[in-house]
């Protein structure tokens, strides 16, 4: 693979060359390729069926990286799963996955039915052969999954193919203005699929990975102190994390002198953020990209220029990337012309092989498209001129803050608690862009005097099974849930009276 080769040689070329890098660790080229090489020779070992995932639980160590390429270096895909996940979804995403290894980087000890689990710091992987490419993932096989918020109260394992990444990293260091060595700002947790925007491009053309930790996000003073010594010169994140930053008014070409591109994905990019960037970096230049984890990240873009600041309303999510095709359709599958709102459709080497063990999920939503694989992405949109233009939703699936998130997962689990008689979630979208979310609740029995200490209770309930960005910020309290003479909930009656 074209990936891995191109990381072998900057680990023969330029050794010392910083691959990865967080607060208080470093990880050079050399010992990337070295402790990953032992690490895949470690896992071949354990004589796992080829192709059978591997979890990767961690938050942003210099272990991740090492983790990953050893896994598909000894032919299986990874699944990459962020400690902020609660263990109780990562329990459910080891049994649905059919895993039969986790690697785990962090101190803490796992344990998990009837899996192997490798506690990378513990082993002494120098003692471990190197392992030869003929065992390295193959082109169309899987070479990661990420799992998706689900309809059913389930996670969804989408499953990413060598040749899937190898068309986006292409595309990265060939289409935008990256070169070669730059540093690139890693935000994202490696279980969200904007992480895959900067890792991979980065160490395809020989470049280091900024990363920030969780604990540094959250404590401004620590955010901008690293900030001002990184050197960074590909910015890459939501528009919602750049908008984060705004507040302090240091926050400017002064402070990150080098920076060179703002790449943006994982939602809309509001008009207001692009227009204040422009006047804090006047000298980098910024990226609009747009795409599903089960199209591999991104598969279009267009620079914002001053130009288009000035004639747009809703800034474009760009051209297709030149191996894809994108399609507006109907409710029945028919093309609908230029300029008429519809769904969009994806079309191309980027769309992945569907979900992993869900054969009915993957038939709904994937398909073939004049002899290419295709993706029914439920975003509503347009092309004009042949710029793509998204707006939003179709069904319950939102963006919030750039996690992707099925509303009714997080009513399925609302539902589920003991407090709870039913429940329903409203997006708070004053601007068009979601802000945060909002559950309708009709409580069950309870012995709490107040509402906020029945709110704390739920919150506590939910903590356990979902992640925070899923977490409704707002609890509101009804008799009942109105409905709609079909026997469902009527949330547009709902949506009023929570807003009333």
């Amino acid at each position: 693979m074209k990936l891995l080769t191109r990381i072998a040689q900057h680990a023969a070329r330029n050794p010392e060359q910083t691959a990865f890098r967080t607060e208080d660790q470093v990880l050079n080229y050399r010992l990337l390729w070295d402790r990953s090489s032992r690490l895949a020779s470690l896992i071949h070992a354990t004589q796992l069926e080829r192709q059978t995932p591997i979890v990767v639980y961690g938050h942003m160590g210099t272990d991740m990286p090492v983790s990953f390429l050893a896994c598909v270096k000894a032919g299986h895909p990874y699944i990459p799963l962020d400690t902020s996940i609660p263990m109780e979804r990562v329990r459910l995403i080891v049994e649905k996955s059919g895993a039969r290894l986790v690697i785990n980087t962090t101190d803490s000890m796992l344990d998990f039915n009837n899996v192997t689990v490798l506690h990378v710091p513990t082993l002494q992987l120098e003692k471990e052969e190197l392992i030869g490419n003929e065992y390295w993932v193959k082109p169309d096989e899987v070479f990661y999954i990420i799992y998706t918020s689900g309809s059913t109260g389930n996670p969804k394992g989408v499953q990413i193919t060598a040749a899937n990444l190898q068309s986006f990293t292409d595309w990265m260091t060939g289409d935008f203005p990256l070169d070669q060595g730059k540093v690139f700002l890693n935000q994202a947790p490696f279980s969200f699929d904007l992480s895959v925007m900067d890792f991979y491009p980065a160490l395809q053309s020989g470049g280091t990975i900024h990363t920030l930790e969780r604990e540094v996000i959250n404590k401004p003073k620590l955010l901008f102190e690293n900030l001002s010594r990184s050197a960074l010169q590909i910015w890459t994140s939501t528009p919602s994390f750049v908008q984060m930053c705004f507040p302090n008014p240091d926050f400017n070409q002064k402070m990150l002198p080098e920076l060179e591109v703002f790449l943006f994905c994982g939602e809309v990019l509001p008009l207001a953020v692009a227009k204040e960037l422009k006047e804090r970096f006047p000298r980098a230049r910024i990226f609009n990209t747009y795409g599903p984890t089960e199209a591999t990240v991104a598969v279009t873009s267009i620079e914002i220029t001053e130009e288009l600041l000035a004639k747009e309303k809703a800034l474009p999510v760009g051209y297709p990337k030149s191996d894809m095709r994108i399609f507006v359709m109907d409710e029945l599958g028919n093309p609908l012309p230029e300029g008429e709102k519809g769904e969009l459709i994806l079309a191309g080497p980027s769309v992945s092989k569907g979900y992993l063990g869900e054969p009915l999920l993957t038939e709904n939503a994937f398909g073939i498209i004049n002899g290419m694989n295709a993706y029914r992405t439920g975003d509503a949109g347009f092309i004009q001129d042949g710029l793509v233009y998204c707006q939003g939703r179709l069904d319950y699936q939102i963006k919030l803050h750039g996690y992707r998130m099925e509303l009714e997962e997080i009513e399925f689990h609302l539902n589920q608690s003991d407090y709870i008689k039913s429940a329903i979630v409203i997006p708070y979208a004053p601007n068009e862009e979601i802000e945060y979310l909002i559950a309708a609740v009709v409580p069950a029995e309870h012995s709490f005097d107040k509402e906020y200490k029945l709110t704390a209770a739920i919150r506590k309930d939910l903590a356990l099974r979902l992640p925070a960005y899923m977490i409704p910020r707002k609890f509101t309290y009804y008799t009942a849930i109105p409905m709609t003479m079909n026997g469902k909930a009527d949330r547009k009656k709902m949506k009023e009276e929570v807003f009333a």
